[in-house]
C-alpha cells in the first residue's frame, strides 16, 4: 500500500509540474501599472473643500515623492505627484503584485477616489480589503514626505452621489452573488426564458474561481472518452459512507450524476476547461486566469443582459423581502454610491459564498483560527439574511474547506530572497519525513499525512491554531548539500501550482539549498519560527512544555533509529534522523481556510428548507452555501467545491426559472 501511495504522489507531483506549461500563471504578479481607464483630477467640489480646510503647511514642499505598502500579495510601489496647492494630481503605481481582477482593481478604484475627493477617507473595496488599505498606507507615506497636511486628507469626507435616493427593480429571477454558482445559476435561468438580475457586492465576476485551479465532473465527456470513468453506485456509496452517513444521498447522486453534464455546458458557453487525469482523478483544469473573469462577463451579458436583465456590481445586498406568509419576494441592497435598491422577483438565489473570511463566525461554528485562503468579503450575510427569513441552521454547521498548509514566514522572506529560498520553509512543511508537534510539543500524527492535503489541514487544525515543524542543523546542512534528497523526501512537496509557479525550474528534489542558515534564521528573526541550542531551548522559545516536548523528541528520536514508529506507525523510510546534536528550529505551520462549507440546507431543487424541512417560498441556495448536503462536518472533497458550484449553480438557475415563470 506504501508503494501504490508513493506511486500517487510522484504522478500528482509529476501532473503538477506538466501543468505549469499549461497555467498562464499565478492569478497575481502584475509589476506594470495596472489598467485603468484615465488619470482622474479633483473634482470641483472636493478642490473647493480642499482649499477651504487645507492650510498649507510651511514645511510642506510640492513635487514627485515615492512610497510603498505591505500589500496582499507583495509590495505595492507608488509616485505620487502634488502641486502646490497641496493637491494630489496624479497616482503612479511603479509596481504590485496583487490578484488580477481583484486587487489590481481595488487598486485603480482607491487611487482614483483619492485624486477625485482629495481624501483618504476612503472605504476598503470589498473583497480587497489589504490592496485597499496598502495603497492607502502608501500615499499618506508620500503625503508626510511631502510635509503635507495628512490629517486633512483623512479628515475630509466625500458624501455618497445616493444617500438618501432608493431604486425600485424587479425581474422574474434574483441571484445575490456573481461567483462561479451565481453566474451559471444567471445564466442558465436566463436561458430557460427567465428576466434575471444579479448582484454582486465587489467589482469582479467570478469570485473564488478566479483563484482556484480545477474542478471535478464526473464522467464528463472528455473524461469517458480519454478512458477514465469512475463506477457512479460505488463513488455514491464510498462519499456515503465515509462522510459517516450525515449527508443528504440525494443530493450527493445529483452531484455524481449531473455534474458531468457541466463540462459541456461550460465549453459551449466559452468557459472551456481542461480534463487532466490526475492519478486516477477526473479533475477539470480552469482556464487560463486572466481569461476567466472576461468569459463569465460574456456569458452574462450572451444570457442575462440579452433577456432584459442586469449585472450589478459593487452592490451589496442587505435584507430580504419577505411577504404576509413568509415567502421570500426580494432583497434589499446598497450600491457603491449609496443608493438603495428594492429588488422584487419571484425567484432569489442566495450565491453569496459563505463566512469564512468571517474569523469569529468561523471559531464560533467550527473552532478554526488559521488562515482564510478564499475571500475575504464572504463574511456570512447571505446566511444571516436567509435564517432572517426562516431558513433552517443546518445540524452540520461549521464545516470547512480545509485544504493547505502554510508557513507563516513566507511572505517576510520573500522580501529578503528569491522566491524559492524563500519558500524553503513552506516546503519542509509539506515533507513526511520531519518531525511535526501541536502547540503543547506533543507529537500529534503520522507526519505521512503531509502527503494528502485534506489529511494534512485538517490532522492540524484539530490540534490547533498552528502545529511546528521541527528541523535539526544536520538536516539543513543535508539539504544544502543534497536538496530535499538530503532529508530523503520520497516525492516533491505536494503544494498548489501557484505556490511553486515562481520558481518550477528549481523546484527539483536534488536543488541544493544555498543560503537555508540564513534564511532559517531570518525566519526566527522575523518571528516567524523559533530556535534553540538545545531541545530544552526550543522548547523555551516556541512556549511549548518543555516535559511534553523532551519526551516525544525522545521517542521521535528512537523511532529513527529502530524504524519502528510505537506512536504513530509513520514508515521506516519516512523516520529519517535528526543527529545528535543542535541548533534545532520550528517551522510556525497553518492551516489554509479555502471556505466554509454549507449553512443553508437545501433539497434537489435548491429550494432552501424551514426548521420544518419545508421549501421556504421563492428562496433557493447554490454553491458553498447549499454545499453541507454532500459532507458531515469537514470538506474532504479534491475540486468537488468547484465542480459543485458550477453544476449547483446551473441546475438550481433552472429550478428557480422554472419556480418563477410557473407563478
Amino acid at each position: 500500500m506504501r508503494k501504490q501511495a508513493q506511486s500517487k504522489i510522484f504522478m500528482l507531483s509529476v501532473c503538477l509540474i506538466m501543468l505549469l506549461s499549461l497555467i498562464s500563471g499565478c492569478s497575481g504578479n502584475n509589476d506594470a501599472e495596472p489598467a485603468a481607464s484615465g488619470q482622474p483630477s479633483a473634482s470641483p467640489e472636493a478642490a473647493q473643500q480642499a482649499a477651504d480646510d487645507n492650510e498649507v503647511p510651511a514645511s510642506f514642499k510640492a513635487g514627485t515623492y515615492k512610497a510603498e505598502a505591505d500589500g496582499k500579495d507583495g509590495k505595492i510601489q507608488v509616485e505620487v505627484t502634488l502641486d502646490a496647492q497641496s493637491t494630489i494630481t496624479g497616482i503612479k503605481v511603479l509596481n504590485q503584485k496583487e490578484t488580477a481582477g481583484i486587487g489590481v482593481e481595488a487598486i485603480n478604484k482607491i487611487k482614483d477616489e483619492i485624486i477625485s475627493g482629495q481624501t483618504l477617507a476612503i472605504d476598503a473595496v470589498s473583497g480587497a480589503s489589504e490592496s485597499s488599505a496598502a495603497i492607502l498606507t502608501a500615499v499618506e507615506d508620500a503625503l508626510k514626505q511631502a510635509g503635507g497636511n495628512v490629517e486633512a486628507f483623512k479628515s475630509r469626507k466625500i458624501a455618497k452621489a445616493g444617500e438618501g435616493k432608493t431604486e425600485q427593480l424587479s425581474a422574474d429571477v434574483v441571484v445575490v452573488g456573481a461567483g462561479a454558482s451565481g453566474v451559471s445559476a444567471a445564466v442558465s435561468a436566463a436561458d430557460k426564458g427567465a428576466k434575471v438580475i444579479i448582484i454582486e457586492k465587489t467589482a469582479t465576476i467570478g469570485g473564488a474561481s478566479n483563484l482556484s485551479w480545477a474542478g471535478k465532473f464526473y464522467n464528463s465527456s472528455a473524461a469517458v472518452s480519454s478512458g477514465l470513468k469512475v463506477s457512479v453506485e460505488k463513488e455514491i456509496s464510498d462519499w456515503i459512507v465515509n462522510n459517516h452517513w450525515r449527508v443528504d444521498a440525494a443530493a450527493i447522486r445529483q452531484y455524481v450524476t449531473k455534474s458531468g453534464e457541466t463540462y459541456d455546458w461550460l465549453n459551449k458557453k466559452g468557459y472551456k476547461t481542461t480534463f487532466i487525469n490526475f492519478a486516477g482523478e477526473q479533475l477539470h483544469m480552469l482556464p487560463a486566469y486572466e481569461t476567466r473573469q472576461p468569459t463569465l462577463r460574456a456569458m452574462l451579458a450572451a444570457s442575462v443582459e440579452k433577456g432584459g436583465g442586469q449585472v450589478i456590481t459593487e452592490t451589496t445586498a442587505k435584507k430580504l423581502i419577505t411577504g404576509a406568509n413568509g415567502e421570500v419576494t426580494g432583497v434589499v441592497a446598497e450600491k457603491a454610491d449609496g443608493t438603495t435598491l428594492e429588488i422584487t422577483g419571484k425567484s432569489i438565489i442566495m450565491a453569496t459564498g459563505g463566512y469564512a473570511g468571517n474569523k469569529e463566525m468561523v471559531k464560533e461554528a467550527f473552532g478554526f483560527e488559521g488562515v482564510n485562503g478564499g475571500l475575504g468579503q464572504n463574511i456570512g450575510e447571505g446566511l444571516k439574511m436567509s435564517w432572517e427569513a426562516g431558513a433552517k441552521v443546518p445540524d452540520n454547521f461549521g464545516g470547512q474547506m480545509l485544504h493547505q498548509t502554510l508557513a507563516r514566514a513566507t511572505e517576510k522572506l520573500k522580501a529578503e530572497y528569491a522566491p524559492f529560498e524563500a519558500s524553503y520553509p513552506l516546503m519542509l512543511s509539506y515533507l513526511p519525513t520531519l518531525m511535526n508537534v501541536g502547540p503543547s510539543g506533543a507529537r500529534f500524527r503520522d507526519e505521512a499525512a503531509t502527503l494528502t492535503s485534506v489529511a494534512a489541514a485538517n490532522t492540524s487544525a484539530f490540534n490547533g491554531a498552528y502545529h511546528l515543524v521541527i528541523i535539526s542543523q544536520a538536516q539543513i546542512d543535508a539539504l544544502k548539500a543534497k536538496g530535499m534528497n538530503g532529508v530523503k523526501a520520497p516525492s516533491l512537496p505536494g503544494m498548489p501550482p501557484e505556490f511553486y509557479a515562481t520558481f518550477a525550474d528549481q523546484f527539483k528534489l536534488d536543488t541544493p539549498w544555498k543560503d537555508a542558515d540564513k534564511v532559517f534564521e531570518s525566519m526566527v528573526a522575523n518571528g516567524d519560527g523559533y530556535k534553540g541550542g538545545t531541545i530544552e531551548e526550543l522548547a523555551q522559545s516556541a512556549g511549548l512544555d518543555a516535559e511534553v516536548f523532551a519526551h516525544d523528541f525522545n521517542q521521535y528520536q528512537e523511532a529513527t533509529k529502530t524504524g519502528v514508529d510505537t506512536e504513530f506507525g509513520k514508515a521506516k523510510e519516512y523516520l529519517v534522523p535528526m543527529g545528535q546534536s543542535g541548533p534545532y528550529y520550528a517551522i510556525i505551520a497553518e492551516v489554509n481556510n479555502l471556505g466554509s462549507v454549507g449553512g443553508l440546507l437545501v433539497n434537489t431543487q435548491f429550494q432552501v428548507l424551514n426548521d420544518k424541512r419545508v421549501p421556504v417560498k421563492g428562496l433557493y441556495a447554490v454553491g458553498l452555501e447549499s454545499e453541507g448536503v454532500l459532507f458531515n462536518d469537514t470538506y474532504v472533497g479534491n475540486g468537488v467545491g468547484l465542480g459543485y458550484s458550477f453544476t449547483s449553480g446551473r441546475l438550481g438557475g433552472e429550478d428557480a426559472a422554472a419556480g418563477a415563470l410557473a407563478k
